[in-house]
């Protein structure tokens, strides 16, 4: 059986080979090591997301899986192709919605769609034109210039001319950095679509919340390695981390009655006068603790206002790993970027 990128995580196995496999990455920036000695495998047909703060490697590792980069150690399989020896058989295959994206502004998106179809030698006829539209949900707006375009809807043609040369895995670099949340969730669905429509897709990502919903399966990437590996909901129930239940009462509610709740661990008041105001239950079983509070406050005849619960996340997984909380940290791009660099664009012309 296959391990998959991390700590030991075991990858279900798969009928077809793996989309993607890289063995022992390394690249460095002077004294900066950016990705340290990475193993990935991204099988065909799943959302692969690689989830980490600023300066976690993301983007060097997505631009040495797509050719742009070449690692300074290790091996990379994309689609069965060597990026490094075989790069233009690599371009047929992938595509590529870049961080940051500068467009034409006076044209059209039909025109635009069309003209990337001409660059690439793919099909560009109107009716696939118009299919490539619909599939990021633009349709309405295909007769529109960039230039009238909001954020979210330029990230969506982004994507379209990455879908032109029809390839089987598409690379997404932190597509809905900056969006508002409509627009992300917008964003989100036009990701499902691609990968229901059977195109296998690996995007970065610092959203916790994306990374849960969007990915088959995530990486979760610090400092250059990868921590862990496997679904977002493995990878928290393998934490085995508890929840917290919270309420404000307006009343008497015993402490040796909450401490007899089911699944309660450890129970917290809060009181600024000679009352419980708030309580914060930490449990292993968060429904049975929630049960039994709402039945002992009902018995009590006290009302209970603002009651919540969380359960471990991926910042925990995150937590858990690292021993730090999860921060922003100084952007990759200032140590990696070549002098004369100043970022990765995607204009009128095709590598």
């Amino acid at each position: 059986m296959a391990i998959d990128a991390a700590v030991g995580t075991s990858a279900t196995p798969s009928p077809k080979p793996p989309m993607i496999e890289a063995h022992g990455l390394v690249k460095r920036y002077g004294t900066h090591v950016a990705v340290d000695h990475l193993d990935l495998v991204v099988h065909d047909g799943e959302i692969f997301g690689i989830l980490g703060p600023n300066g976690a490697g993301k983007t060097t590792t997505l631009e040495m899986l797509e050719g742009l980069r070449p690692p300074d150690e290790g091996t990379i399989r994309v689609a069965g192709f060597d990026p490094a020896r075989s790069p233009n058989e690599v371009k047929r295959v992938v595509g590529v919605q870049l961080q940051s994206t500068s467009l034409f502004d006076y044209l059209t998106i039909s025109e635009l769609v069309a003209l990337f179809a001409a660059l690439y030698n793919a099909d560009g006829s109107p009716e696939r034109v118009t299919r490539l539209i619909d599939q990021v949900g633009l349709g309405e707006k295909r007769d529109a210039r960039i230039d009238q375009l909001s954020g979210g809807q330029r990230q969506r043609v982004a994507i379209a001319l990455a879908l032109v040369n029809d390839p089987k895995v598409v690379f997404l670099d932190e597509p809905t950095t900056g969006l508002d949340p409509a627009a992300r969730r917008t964003l989100w669905s036009t990701v499902q679509g691609i990968r229901d429509a059977g195109t296998t897709v690996v995007l970065t990502t610092h959203y916790m919340e994306e990374a849960d919903v969007l990915c088959d399966r995530v990486a979760v990437m610090d400092r250059g390695k990868i921590v862990a590996c496997d679904t977002p909901a493995r990878l928290v129930d393998a934490l085995a981390a508890d929840a917290t239940v919270r309420a404000r009462v307006t009343g008497d509610l015993p402490m040796d009655d909450l401490r007899a709740l089911p699944g309660a661990l450890r129970v917290e008041c809060i009181s600024p006068g000679d009352r419980c105001e708030e309580i914060t239950i930490t449990t292993d079983d968060a429904q049975g603790t929630l049960v039994g509070l709402l039945a002992l406050a009902d018995r009590a005849r006290v009302p209970l206002a603002g009651l919540t619960t969380r359960q471990a996340t991926l910042e925990d997984v995150f937590l858990s790993m690292t021993g730090r909380a999860w921060e922003d940290e100084p952007t990759e791009a200032a140590p990696e970027q070549p002098t004369g660099r100043r970022g990765r664009r995607r204009g009128g012309k095709v590598g």
